[in-house]
């Protein structure tokens, strides 16, 4: 018998982060707790970023009222119950994870790597927010200082022409063998003018960007991943898209240089896996990122990126954001994540 219950912890972030979607001063987010008959727990994090996330909000709160005094008679019940929640991908996350973690003993070891021993860690990039220019730049500064040589900056949110001057103010001080950067629009060009600004943008000899526009316009997208000289990744184009012939058709028809995972946004682990095992039938390449989750969350997509064997830098850097964040063995040095054995769970 598996017992679960849900605990309720909004996210709330240090300095409020600009996004195409707004201003975040916080994030709803709850954990599910699945509890076995010994005591063991396991913890999964179902949270969601308002307009971006498609859970339907409705049917999640009836979801996670059930769950709140539910009882599971065992763990393939729980994953049959998870796979079936197609409109709500966070909740499946939260709850694939939870699983993973009660059946590996309840210790947040959820996959057996180097990573989770502390012998290895994960090159991450840093995250710029949008905002003023003297703001991003303030950033940029403090991504260096602190070891980074990937970073990423969000843009789209302020005049275009200020953008292009932080990233030349960047390119005249680091090479791109110094610092690696990548940029991400959040669809924020519209198609008549995204290959005009992709060419601009290619001038400081950038990794690639994300998501030049909106989702949902696949012939659009098929022709700048086709004619852009800066190489392009999908994000939101993943979400919402299930059905694993579906995901194939997806990356057949615009054949984007690069994928990015979110899995509380795609489905969970096995669901975002399938994104990545297409991609790389196409050569296709990908890296795994953050939802901006606490470190629940940050720490299960962590396990198994590790578990993947990743080349690129990954997006797991957001969960030094919050004010209440779960404190952790998770630790950034150098523009890597570790997990370090000495630092102990502090959970709710």
């Amino acid at each position: 018998m598996i017992q679960s219950t849900i605990l309720n912890h909004p996210l709330h972030f240090k300095t409020p982060g600009g996004t195409s979607r707004g201003v975040l001063t916080d994030k709803p987010t709850w954990f599910i707790v699945l509890t076995d008959e010994l005591g063991s727990k396991g913890y999964g994090e179902c949270s969601l970023i308002p307009k971006l996330s498609i859970d339907n909000r409705e049917l999640l709160d009836i979801e996670l009222k059930t769950l709140s005094s539910r009882t599971f008679e065992s763990f393939n019940e729980i994953k049959q119950y998870y796979q079936s929640l197609h409109s709500l991908p966070a909740l499946q996350f939260a709850l694939e994870t939870a699983l993973l973690d009660l059946q590996h003993g309840g210790n947040r070891a959820l996959f057996d790597t180097e990573f989770v021993h502390g012998t290895e860690s994960i090159s991450i990039n840093g995250l710029i927010w949008m905002g003023p220019k003297d703001y991003m730049l303030k950033q940029v500064a403090d991504k260096l200082e602190a070891g980074f040589d990937c970073i990423k900056l969000k843009i789209g949110a302020i005049d275009f022409e200020e953008e292009l001057a932080v990233l030349d103010f960047i390119r005249k001080q680091f090479s791109p063998e110094e610092i690696e950067i990548r940029v991400d629009a959040n669809g924020a060009f519209s198609p008549s003018e995204a290959l005009e600004k992709l060419k601009r943008l290619s001038d400081f000899s950038l990794h690639s960007i994300e998501q030049p526009i909106k989702q949902h316009q696949w012939d659009e997208m098929a022709h700048l991943c086709e004619t852009s000289p800066l190489d392009i990744a999908l994000d939101e184009e993943l979400i919402g898209i299930s059905d694993i012939n579906q995901k194939r058709v997806c990356l057949e028809t615009i054949k984007p240089q690069y994928i990015i995972l979110k899995p509380s946004l795609v489905g969970g682990l096995a669901a975002a896996k399938e994104w990545i095992d297409i991609a790389e039938s196409m050569n296709i390449g990908w890296w795994n990122t953050s939802a901006l989750e606490s470190n629940i969350g940050l720490n299960a997509i962590a396990q198994w990126t590790h578990s993947l064997a990743p080349t690129l830098p990954q997006g797991l850097g957001t969960g030094q954001l919050f004010t209440n964040n779960i404190h952790s063995p998770l630790t950034i040095i150098n523009g890597h994540l570790h997990y370090d054995t000495n630092l102990s769970w502090q959970l709710p």
